[in-house]
């Protein structure tokens, strides 16, 4: 699989899960502040195909922070979808404690 394929093939699922998860929060209209614990429950058992090895929920969770951060500070026009999914990828790939930089892709 090529990196854009697995970007692609995360970015969907990442937009499933943001999907899921409005739907969870609908009474909110998707509003939770705590939502990188509940996408990473979400993501948990769904991402094992998706990436070499298997994040711990914590990690998933850091990492989702950190796109998050990333993506808001940088103001980038890609969709957050692949901004994320490009740092899933590089969590997997280094095993870094802290995915704070997609550039890999």
């Amino acid at each position: 699989m090529t990196e854009n394929t697995a970007v692609t093939a995360l970015a969907e699922l990442l937009t499933d899960t943001g999907h899921a998860h409005h739907h969870a929060f609908e009474a909110t209209d998707g509003a939770d502040p705590e939502w990188p614990l509940w996408y990473a429950q979400y993501l948990e058992p769904k991402i094992a195909g998706h990436l070499d090895s298997q994040p711990t929920r914590s990690r998933l969770v850091q990492c989702l922070l950190n796109a998050d951060e990333y993506h808001a500070a940088t103001g980038r026009a890609e969709p957050w979808p692949r901004v994320y999914a490009r740092f899933l990828l590089g969590l997997a790939a280094d095993d870094m404690p802290l995915a704070d930089s997609p550039e890999r892709a």
